[in-house]
C-alpha cells in the first residue's frame, strides 16, 4: 500500500461538491426509482443509475440534459443517505451479480474497497481513452481509480478539496485579515471562542473524523500510516489541545457528521471548519460570500497540504446494458457532461480543459487556482478494508479526546490498526 500518495497537480484544478468524499449532496433514505420502466428492465439505450443526487433541487434539470445529450434514457435509484448503509448496499449489489443497476456513483472509500474485486468493468478502452484521461488529475486517477491490474474503473464526476472555510465577520472581529500559518490559526481559534461559540467546528463522528485527523497529519508533515512519526503525533495532540486545553472546539461534536457541523457553522456557532465542495449548503442558506462564509487557502504549518476527492461513475460488470452504459459514461466524461454537473450540482470539473473554460467562473475558481499553485495535494489515506479501518481509527480518536486513553496508547493502537488492515 502506498503511503500518502502525494501529487502535485499540473495543468488541472482539482476538487463534493457540496459532496464530500464522505457525504452526498442529498439522496433518499428509502430507495426509489424513476422512469418509464422498472430498474433492471432497461431496453436499448436505456440504463438504471444508482445515484446520490436524486433530492438535489436541480436533479431533474441535470437528468433532462443528460438524457438529451447522451441519447440514453436514464432510470434512477436513490442511494441511502447514511454512509455505512450506502456502502453496504453498493457492496451487496456488486458482489451478488445484481444486474438491476448499470451505473453507480461511488466515493473514494468504495473505490478503494471495490476496485480490485472484479465487480467493475474496465473503462480504459471504451471511455477513458488517452484524450480524456490526459485531462484528468493523473495522481488521483492512479491512486483511487486504477486497479492492481492497471484497469481504470471510474469516471470522476468532479474534483474537490477538503478546504478551510471561515466566517469572514468573525475573522474581522478578531482583528485579523488572514490565516497564513499555525500561529495565526491558533490565534484565530482562541479569539473567536466566546459566549458559547467556538473557533473551530468538526465532524468528529467515528466514520467522518479521519478526514480531519489526516488533514492535520499532513499539515504537520506526518504520515497517517506511521504513528511513530513525530508529525503524526503532533497532529493528534493538536486536536486534543483544541478540545481540552484551549477549549476552542466542543468535545460533544463526536456525534456530528457534516450535516450537523454545517448547520452549526451556518448558525454562527463556529468560526471555521474543514469542508468539501464549493459551498452549496452555505449558498442555500444565504451565508456564502467574501463577506460571510468562504474558502481560504490552507495555512502553512510544517507545510501547506490539502486533500482531493471525487464521486465517480462506475459500470457494474453484471450489467446487461453495457453499450448504453458506456454511451452514458462517454457523455459524463465529456465537456457537456462536466458542464452539466457544474451548472446543476456545483460540481467543479475534473477535466483541466473544462475547468479552464469561461463557463466555469467565480471566486471558487480563484481560490482553487491559489490552492493548486501553493499546496501539496493528496489522495486520502485508505486501506483495502476501508470502512473498518476508518471506524477503528475514529473510535480510537474519540477515546483519546475523552481521556479514556493516552496519546501513547492512541499511537500504539493506531499503528496496530494500520498493520491489521493494510
Amino acid at each position: 500500500m502506498k503511503r500518502f500518495w502525494s501529487l502535485f497537480l499540473t495543468g488541472s484544478l482539482t476538487i463534493a461538491v457540496a459532496l464530500s468524499g464522505c457525504s452526498g449532496n442529498g439522496s433518499r433514505a428509502n430507495e426509489t426509482t424513476s422512469g418509464t420502466k422498472d430498474a433492471g428492465n432497461a431496453g436499448k439505450d436505456e440504463i438504471t443509475l444508482y445515484t446520490i443526487q436524486s433530492t438535489n433541487p436541480k436533479f431533474q434539470d441535470w437528468l433532462k440534459e443528460a438524457e438529451e445529450k447522451s441519447g440514453v434514457k436514464i432510470n434512477w435509484v436513490a442511494a441511502p443517505t447514511d454512509s455505512d448503509t450506502r456502502q453496504q448496499k453498493v457492496s451487496t449489489i456488486l458482489s451478488s451479480g445484481d444486474n438491476t443497476v448499470d451505473i453507480l456513483e461511488i466515493n473514494d472509500e468504495m473505490a478503494t474497497s471495490f476496485k480490485n474485486a472484479g465487480w467493475l468493468e474496465p473503462l480504459q478502452d471504451t471511455v477513458l481513452t488517452d484524450d480524456v484521461l490526459n485531462q484528468l488529475p493523473q495522481g488521483y486517477m492512479k491512486d483511487m481509480l486504477t486497479s492492481s491490474k492497471g484497469d481504470l474503473i471510474g469516471v470522476p464526476s468532479y474534483t474537490g478539496y477538503l478546504g478551510l472555510w471561515v466566517d469572514q465577520k468573525k475573522l474581522e472581529a478578531a482583528g485579523m485579515t488572514s490565516i497564513n500559518n499555525e500561529e495565526d490559526f491558533v490565534k484565530f481559534l482562541k479569539a473567536t471562542t466566546k459566549d458559547g461559540q467556538y473557533g473551530y467546528g468538526g465532524s468528529w463522528e467515528k466514520t467522518y473524523v479521519f478526514n480531519e485527523i489526516a488533514t492535520f497529519v499532513n499539515l504537520f508533515g506526518g504520515d497517517y500510516f506511521d504513528w511513530s512519526n513525530e508529525g503524526s503525533r503532533k497532529a493528534v495532540k493538536f486536536m486534543y489541545d483544541m478540545a481540552n486545553t484551549w477549549k476552542v472546539t466542543p468535545v460533544d461534536q463526536i456525534a456530528d457528521k457534516y450535516e450537523q457541523m454545517n448547520q452549526k457553522f451556518i448558525d454562527g456557532k463556529y468560526a471555521s471548519v474543514f469542508m468539501w465542495g464549493t459551498g452549496t449548503d452555505y449558498k442555500q442558506a444565504n451565508r456564502y460570500g467574501e463577506d460571510q462564509i468562504h474558502m481560504i487557502n490552507m495555512p502553512e504549518f510544517a507545510k501547506r497540504s490539502i486533500f482531493t476527492d471525487s464521486w465517480s461513475y462506475v459500470l457494474n460488470s453484471a450489467s446487461k446494458n453495457k453499450d448504453a452504459a458506456i454511451k452514458f459514461l462517454k457523455y459524463a466524461a465529456s465537456e457537456d457532461g462536466e458542464l452539466n454537473g457544474w451548472k446543476n450540482f456545483d460540481r467543479y470539473p475534473a477535466r483541466a480543459d473544462v475547468a479552464a473554460k469561461e463557463e466555469v467562473a467565480g471566486d471558487i475558481k480563484t481560490i482553487y487556482n491559489e490552492i493548486q499553485s501553493t499546496n501539496e495535494v493528496h489522495g486520502r489515506p485508505m486501506l483495502p478494508q476501508t470502512m473498518e479501518f476508518i471506524s477503528e481509527m475514529g473510535t480510537l480518536f474519540q477515546n483519546y479526546i475523552q481521556d479514556k486513553i493516552t496519546l501513547d496508547d492512541f499511537c500504539k493502537k493506531a499503528q496496530e490498526a494500520v498493520e491489521r488492515y493494510k
